[in-house]
């Protein structure tokens, strides 16, 4: 949803304030989609999305979505088939019987 509303949005816009605006969590989307540096880029993401809806984002809803889901994977980590996985390895959360 990042990239789709991002990429297409920079053909329409001619301001230096409201291209930052796109293309910044275009970027963070294609980082999130591929992970790679998937903490530092959902942590930025929810940020910059939470900012948008002070500043007065079109859609409050999808920015509050986003910006939570993007919190959330950052706090999960990366997926088995990411980039972060293979570079650094997987990490696994084990729950223990008490």
């Amino acid at each position: 949803m990042l990239i789709h509303s991002g990429v297409p949005g920079l053909a329409a816009q001619s301001h230096q304030r409201h291209v930052a605006l796109l293309i910044v969590p275009a970027i963070l989307g294609a980082l999130l989609l591929i992970g790679f540096w998937t903490p530092v880029a959902g942590i930025l993401l929810g940020v910059f999305e939470m900012i948008g809806i002070v500043y007065g984002a079109e859609s409050v809803q999808g920015s509050l979505l986003l910006g939570t889901v993007s919190i959330a994977l950052a706090m999960t980590g990366p997926g088995m088939w990411s980039i972060d996985a293979r570079m650094f390895g997987r990490r696994r959360l084990e729950v223990r019987d008490r």
